[in-house]
């Protein structure tokens, strides 16, 4: 009789500890419900064409002689044939910068009547310097760019850089792409929201993505991670992406 007494009391002992675990899994399973959130994406982008309005063109002339002295006479006569040409075409002298002359000591190889090298031996002075062409008047910029080689005939050995081409409102373009490409962001999101019986609730997170630059219609500029400016190309496209985040109500 005790035995089958104790066996009564096990066996109700064992439903209520499955009675007490089960509601405690209910418990469970309501809060991880109540607590779970519901969230609705999507990215924006937004661009646009522009043309540059800045234009930054570098070039560079040499001059070597026997002496300091008459190495630095012949860099001034340069520097002041330059100048006198870019005048010429159009150039204003506030939007010219010549760099400070740079001097160095001109060495030669020299080899014996056999053809073996002996070393070096002092060749006189090489001086070069820089000019810098900073202009809004891109046209005048890039025939003067074109046209240098006309200073060959002067006997100067001219070098020139390609323009580089900027645009100096890009601030208020970024703020006017990125208006534009989080109303994009936000049409899309109500349409899969209502293509899915969704409301969509408050903001809970927005991310902005890379500001772009690229060459217009050129194929050659290439996309960065970390944003890309090009400044190759006076016709320009802008691009940003704007990704939201919202949740369901």
């Amino acid at each position: 009789m005790e035995t089958k007494t104790k066996s009564v009391i096990s066996s109700a002992l064992i439903a209520i500890s499955v009675m007490v675990a089960a509601a405690f899994v209910g418990i469970g399973l309501m809060n991880f419900r109540s607590t779970e959130s519901h969230t609705i994406a999507a990215t924006g982008s937004a661009s646009t064409n522009f043309e540059s309005d800045l234009i930054v063109w570098r070039g560079n002339y040499s001059a070597h002689a026997d002496t300091s002295a008459a190495a630095y006479t012949q860099i001034e006569r340069e520097q002041a044939v330059v100048k006198g040409f870019l005048q010429k075409n159009g150039v204003k002298d506030s939007e010219m910068s010549f760099s400070a002359v740079n001097v160095y000591h001109a060495t030669r190889d020299v080899y014996d009547a056999d053809g073996n090298y002996r070393g070096q031996e002092y060749d006189g002075y090489d001086l070069s310097q820089s000019i810098v062409v900073t202009s809004s008047d891109l046209d005048v910029v890039e025939k003067v760019s074109t046209d240098v080689s006309s200073l060959l005939s002067s006997g100067i050995e001219f070098t020139s850089d390609a323009p580089e081409y900027y645009y100096t409102k890009l601030d208020d373009l970024k703020l006017e792409l990125i208006d534009a490409a989080t109303e994009n962001a936000r049409q899309r999101v109500n349409i899969i929201a209502e293509k899915s019986g969704a409301k969509v609730g408050k903001l809970t997170n927005s991310n902005l993505g890379v500001f772009q630059i690229t060459a217009q219609n050129t194929g050659t500029s290439s996309y960065s991670y970390d944003g890309y400016v090009d400044t190759s190309s006076r016709q320009k496209t802008a691009t940003i992406t704007v990704r939201l985040e919202y949740g369901l109500k």
